[in-house]
């Protein structure tokens, strides 16, 4: 089983890797994937009882419930999908028998467990809200489309349009991405406590960074709660319903009104003020570092890390931040597009392949698309696209460039409104596309050259 938070790239690359290195074995192998359309390829029951090994490459919060008992196996999708054979290998030498949450578990399962839980956790919550923020972000810039201010008309299609945006789905952006942040540490029990401490997030003014403490708060109370409270066996069938929402509620409501609001609050709007106003220099500085961080590991957790930051300003209509966190994701997969196509014989045909489909995905805003060059000549291209990244950032920056929508790539452009300015937006792509696409271009290393030199 394989999940990404945004379900759409790793989920899908790192299921064909290991279909792919498992036939190579001679292994029957099954993916389900989690995308952002809902389970694909669903593993049967009778296809669970006839395995002999489960493996779930997921940077979420997944239900594993069908695969209690079997041996399995956890990793990221990044590892599934730059070392599968190794992690194959780990997988049928490491494998133990699944328990779902609650049961008894050794203490190092645990404790592997809750080392990765609090990033897993956040990108749960961060896969649930971006629908919601891509939606929300797109009729907002449609209703700017009739004019800046043309939403103040009552009963005008551009105030319907702010009222579905604004006023609905980036109301419920902070409560969505708290509600699934407990949701993934507590299963069902922690989503009212999420979603109300979310709620409270929003009206205490302490936004997405109230909101993420809101949801590991009630996600891991909604847990203690659900672990260590005993009870008859008579009254078990209230916690569940009454006792675990009821304490949560209470507990993460007063913390989130008399605790964690408002100097929550303090600390987002200083945040808010300090982008809105700050100088050329910070802003070019800002840029360049959130678009070198958006090239570093190509969606892993420093990419994930910058996006997340971006999506959650979008909720303070930040958008400067956003417009460069995309742009400099779109670098890596066209600089190697460029590359392929500007030094060619540099190239074996796999790869002059590789770096069309590369282009494509780089116009989606799928970073992922760079991973197999990457992960085949680290040492050079990480170093050309973080710098071209953190140009296309700092330019993007530069030049006031707005993003409404978090997600699309350049096809947001056919969107009114979506991206301001185009012009410039699209001289802060080229310019970092060039710098590394040409970069790599000259430092690759002929591939003939490579294999004659390894022989």
């Amino acid at each position: 089983m394989t999940a990404c938070p945004t379900g759409v790239a790793h989920t899908f690359m790192a299921a064909e890797a290991i279909e792919t290195e498992a036939k190579k074995r001679g292994w029957w192998v099954k993916v389900e994937t989690r995308g952002s359309v809902g389970a694909g390829n669903a593993i049967t029951p009778e296809e669970v009882a006839a395995a002999d090994l489960v493996i779930v490459a997921a940077d979420i919060e997944v239900d594993l419930a069908k695969f209690a008992g079997k041996p399995m196996y956890r990793t990221s999708t990044g590892l599934a999908l730059k070392k599968t054979a190794q992690e194959l290998d780990k997988a049928v030498a490491e494998a133990t028998p699944y328990e779902p949450a609650g049961k008894t578990q050794t203490a190092t399962t645990e404790g592997k467990k809750e080392s990765a839980g609090a990033y897993r956790h956040l990108l749960t919550g961060v896969s649930y809200m971006l629908p919601m923020v891509v939606a929300g972000g797109l009729c907002i810039a449609l209703s700017f489309a009739f004019g800046i201010e043309a939403f103040k008309e009552p009963g005008t299609l551009a105030a319907a349009l702010m009222q579905i945006g604004g006023g609905s789905a980036f109301a419920l952006m902070v409560p969505v991405l708290a509600g699934y942040i407990a949701f993934s540490i507590a299963d069902r029990p922690g989503l009212t406590p999420g979603l109300i401490g979310g709620m409270l997030a929003v009206s205490t003014g302490s936004g997405f960074i109230g909101g993420i403490i809101a949801g590991f708060l009630a996600g891991y109370i909604a847990k203690l709660i659900s672990t260590q409270l005993k009870l008859p066996q008579s009254m078990e069938a209230l916690k569940p319903i009454l006792i675990i929402p009821l304490i949560s509620s209470l507990v993460v409501g007063l913390a989130m009104i008399y605790l964690i609001g408002k100097p929550v609050a303090g600390i987002l709007e200083g945040l808010t003020h300090w982008l809105q106003t700050m100088g050329t220099a910070n802003a070019v500085l800002l840029g360049a570092i959130l678009g070198g961080m958006m090239c570093t590991d190509m969606g892993g957790p420093v990419n994930k890390a910058a996006y997340a930051f971006g999506v959650g300003l979008l909720s303070t209509q930040t958008y400067g931040p956003m417009a460069a966190i995309m742009a400099a994701g779109m670098v890596p997969p066209l600089a190697m597009g460029l590359a392929t196509m500007v030094a060619r014989r540099k190239f074996d045909k796999a790869q002059q392949e590789g770096g069309k489909a590369a282009l494509v995905l780089g116009l989606c805003f799928i970073s992922e698309g760079a991973i197999p060059f990457a992960a085949r000549d680290p040492m050079r291209v990480l170093p050309c696209c973080i710098v071209g990244g953190a140009l296309t950032g700092a330019i993007s920056m530069a030049i006031g460039a707005k993003l409404m929508a978090p997600h699309g790539g350049l096809f947001v452009l056919l969107i009114p409104g979506a991206i301001t300015p185009v012009l410039g937006y699209l001289v802060a792509i080229i310019a970092g596309t060039l710098v590394a696409g040409l970069a790599y271009a000259f430092l690759k290393r002929p591939e003939v050259d490579a294999v004659a030199k390894a022989a």
